[in-house]
């Protein structure tokens, strides 16, 4: 349909959706703009698949456009149906969507090429294709095992098995080896094994699959939203190689942005935790904490608080800042945070919120559920921004936080945490903590700050505790 147009317009085409990815990728960075990134880079997309499909005439309009809506539906109903708290396993789900699409499609290319031509494939179309099968494939089955993990269908735990790098090895290099088959010799199989379905291909895409798999399965959940990160870079990157495949400027462009930013979220988020990616990938983070070391810790020197004793040191605080974590965002109580940071700003109080980097399960987590409840973008400040104001804030309620307000990352260097940046909360007058139990964090290990001097346990559910205290602020 539009192939009667001069190719510079399919180009131009091309260029704008690429700008279009651009300036959605720079609008996320920010929470204000993260919206409209998000629709901008649609609009991208949007324009770079109508484009290929009506230039090359791949499908009817009439298919095309029932395709974006039964797409556009399911996506939809998805996003609204899944709550923030599960938001990286759906990030995880669609992570690995994108990587099995780029492997199929390459594999579709080769097998219609093989129809049509026989023989060798081109050597560029065979790499670019061996590339992208095996990164997909790992992507898929990688993403689905991280998505399992983090959801619970999957134990948490590291699951080790005895010989697990050297049977990882293999599988890699049966995957490699199959790759390079495809290049150098695609009919190696016998010829009743191959009719016109390159199944050297195919085995290649099993291989890898398997690898997926057995990747991610020895990485504990707290290390989860670090591989999720790190599968969306290796999407792109497969849907980069699938470009090369198919000769389409538009993916290679839109895959090569996204293994980048999935790249640099990925270090932001070892940095975050002070951990390489090869720590993460086979370390062992998230042990269990051992009993003996958290009775020493926290017994006889845990003060318990109420709602009613929070309020009275909020009537004659100056300055509070609240800190939220992932606790925060499994009991919903985002609303009752807003709403009592409200009432203390009507109040005179110089209120903000201390965010760390991974407080939630993925970078930015807390500053979107905030910005659901209407916080003001002004009140979110970053862990560089609030830890040098600790030392003047009057009470810090902690709620749903634990590793990134730990101590031990600046006072033990043996500690999993040593050198994490965290939240220096302890420095303030008081800190109150609102948890349900003394249960340790993703790292494993006991948080000293609660049986500092200045610090007080609240127990119970943040929604209801934030709510109570919300509730006698009001009657004061």
């Amino acid at each position: 349909m539009l192939s009667v147009l001069p190719e510079s317009m399919l180009r131009l085409a091309y260029l704008a959706a690429a700008v279009l990815f651009i300036q959605g990728l720079r609008d996320m960075t920010h929470p204000r703009t993260a919206v409209r990134g998000n629709l901008i880079s649609a609009a991208g997309m949007f324009v770079a698949v109508a484009v290929t499909v009506l230039w090359f005439e791949l499908l009817s309009p009439v298919v095309l456009i029932a395709g974006l809506v039964v797409g556009g539906l399911v996506g939809s109903g998805l996003a609204m149906r899944v709550e923030m708290t599960q938001m990286p396993q759906l990030v995880g789900v669609f992570n690995g969507f994108g990587g099995g699409a780029s492997a199929l499609v390459a594999g579709a290319e080769l097998v219609q090429y093989q129809a049509e031509n026989g023989g060798a494939f081109p050597t560029e179309m065979a790499v670019a294709a061996a590339a992208s099968g095996i990164i997909g494939a790992v992507t898929l089955f990688g993403s689905m095992v991280a998505a399992g993990k983090l959801h619970g269908v999957i134990t948490g735990s590291a699951i080790r098995y005895t010989g697990e790098q050297a049977v990882k090895v293999l599988v890699l290099a049966l995957a490699v080896f199959s790759g390079i088959l495809l290049v150098v010799q695609p009919d190696a199989l016998p010829a009743v094994l191959r009719g016109e379905m390159v199944p050297t291909y195919w085995i290649l895409v099993g291989t890898a699959s398997v690898l997926g798999v057995l990747l991610v399965i020895p990485i504990g959940g707290a290390d989860m939203p670090v591989v999720i990160a790190l599968l969306n870079a290796y999407s792109g990157l497969a849907a980069a190689g699938t470009g090369f495949v198919l000769e389409n400027t538009a993916l290679i462009i839109a895959g090569t942005l996204v293994g980048a930013a999935g790249l640099i979220l990925t270090v932001i988020m070892c940095e975050s935790m002070n951990r390489s990616l090869a720590n993460v990938l086979f370390g062992g983070f998230g042990e269990e904490a051992a009993t003996e070391e958290m009775e020493d810790i926290y017994e006889g020197n845990i003060t318990e608080t109420s709602p009613e004793e929070l309020e009275m040191l909020l009537d004659t605080a100056d300055r509070v800042v609240i800190v939220p974590g992932y606790g925060m965002a499994v009991a919903q109580a985002q609303h009752a945070v807003a709403e009592l940071a409200d009432m203390l700003d009507a109040d005179g109080v110089d209120v903000e919120f201390g965010i760390h980097p991974v407080a939630g399960r993925m970078p930015g987590h807390m500053n979107v559920l905030l910005a659901e409840a209407d916080v003001p973008y002004e009140q979110m400040r970053e862990l560089e921004e609030i830890n040098p104001t600790f030392s003047q804030t009057d009470v810090v309620i902690v709620t749903g936080a634990n590793d990134v307000v730990n101590p031990r990352a600046n006072e033990d260097d043996s500690s999993p945490i040593a050198g994490m940046p965290v939240l220096n909360v302890g420095e303030a007058g008081t800190v109150v903590v609102n948890k349900r139990s003394l249960s340790p964090g993703f790292s494993g290990i006991p948080n000293p700050l609660f049986a500092q001097d200045n610090a007080y346990m609240l127990f119970g559910d943040g929604k209801e505790m934030m709510q109570a205290v919300v509730n006698e602020y009001k009657e004061s």
